[in-house]
């Protein structure tokens, strides 16, 4: 049975299985596991190189810098404080998408690759 790619996407949100949405496809934070642990899918074939860094780097942008933009024009503080508040929270928020967007490029191949 052929998944669709919303719902293959809606599973990668989450960090599961495109195939069954049941395990999650990390072993580590960035470490992918070769094959699914409930449905047995094979992840191995699927190389996620670029796309899930670039893919980070483009939302986290569309989030860190409207911010950045409306605090200097509502707030303007100083240029120190500005450095201790954005340069962790980008950090954090590179962090946390880093792992969403590689599942994401996985279930968009898993989804081009499925029979």
């Amino acid at each position: 049975m052929k998944i669709s790619l919303v719902l293959a996407l809606s599973r990668s949100i989450f960090k599961r299985c495109p195939r069954c949405g049941k395990a999650s496809i990390y072993k580590k934070y960035l470490k992918l596991k070769s094959n699914c642990n409930y449905c047995d899918e094979d992840l191995s074939i699927y190389r996620t190189d670029d796309f899930g860094p670039w893919l980070t780097i483009i939302i986290a942008g569309h989030i860190i810098v409207p911010l950045v933009l409306f605090i200097e024009q509502v707030y303007a503080p100083d240029l120190w404080l500005q450095a201790v508040a954005w340069i962790p929270l980008t950090i954090a928020t590179v962090l946390f998408i880093l792992p969403v967007s590689k599942s994401i490029c996985l279930a968009i191949l898993w989804n081009l690759n499925d029979k």
